[in-house]
């Protein structure tokens, strides 16, 4: 047999309710827009590193206005090392438009989520269950990867299907909205602590049935995943770039910039330029590099010289 909105319901719920993780995000209180926030933040990086971020920007931003009259530049720097810091610009833009246009609530339909900057179908998904308790099916990779096993009996999810993935889902989510909802939390967290990609503990599983197990765990017959690297690629360089304008209050020198990868020049400006493309930094007229929304802003003296005269 295979797991089914008949079979496995009530024991993967109450396996939800004695064993979620209490996440910050999770706790009574949060407002769709701490919601907001800790979804676009875990968008390819791990809770641990997310969840102390998370709480100081809820304490330093708890609603959109807050940071929309932040610069950019802030908000930049507050992200500190999650990485992927265009992400940290599209909430800003979306604290924007929902200080403006939605007196600053976050909407709870899924059509609405959908027009805002940077909110795509999964996040604006993920904010309409977990904040609302809305009744729709929310897919990330964890939820995929358990519904392959479970009902399908495939180890590996292969690649993504909009709709397929979605239809999936919805089939296994009960009638009642609060259920479903709870529902969908529930898919998530079994995959990101039981059904992993790397190891499934099937011993503490709590479906009665998988579709994965009952064929003999079959291995996949996908070419295996390379892993990616980091070290020396054009992401670390841009990080690295980043570092010394979010360590400042202000424009710096290209000089400062240059001494951070001295070792492949052509590397260095081929990642600074790539900064100012995504709109993370700023060229002021006179040459110098700042975080964006910070170019304007006074430098300090270029050396002790220059500040006497």
């Amino acid at each position: 047999m295979s797991f089914s909105k008949g079979n496995g319901t009530e024991e993967l719920l109450e396996w939800y309710r004695d064993n979620a993780r209490d996440l910050p995000w999770r706790r009574p209180g949060v407002t769709g827009w701490q919601i907001l926030m800790s979804e676009v933040m875990l968008q390819q990086t791990p809770v641990s590193r997310v969840a102390p971020i998370w709480e100081q920007w809820v304490a330093r931003w708890p609603v959109p206005s807050a940071m929309a009259g932040s610069s950019q530049g802030e908000v930049l720097r507050a992200w500190g090392k999650l990485g992927y810091p265009r992400r940290a610009l599209r909430l800003h833009e979306c604290a924007r438009v929902l200080a403006a246009d939605f007196d600053d609530v976050v909407p709870s339909d899924v059509d609405a989520l959908l027009t805002l900057p940077g909110v795509g179908a999964y996040t604006a998904r993920a904010v309409a269950c977990f904040c609302y308790g809305a009744r729709v099916p929310v897919v990330d990779t964890n939820v995929r990867r358990v519904v392959a096993r479970a009902v399908h009996g495939l180890v590996d999810a292969g690649n993504p299907s909009t709709t397929r993935d979605l239809a999936d889902v919805e089939a296994l989510l009960p009638t009642d909205t609060a259920r479903a909802a709870t529902m969908s939390a529930a898919l998530m967290e079994l995959g990101a602590v039981i059904c992993t990609a790397r190891s499934a503990d099937c011993a503490r599983c709590p479906l009665p049935d998988c579709a994965w197990v009952d064929a003999g765990k079959p291995p996949s017959t996908a070419a295996p995943k390379k892993v990616q690297k980091f070290a020396g690629t054009d992401r670390q360089v841009r990080g690295k770039l980043l570092d010394v304008l979010r360590a400042g209050s202000g424009a710096v020198e290209k000089a400062r910039l240059d001494i951070v990868w001295p070792q492949d020049p052509a590397q260095r400006d081929r990642a600074l330029d790539s900064l100012l493309v995504d709109g993370l930094i700023e060229q002021t007229d006179d040459g110098l590099f700042a975080l964006a929304g910070e170019g304007a802003q006074p430098s300090p003296p270029r050396n002790s010289s220059t500040a006497t005269r």
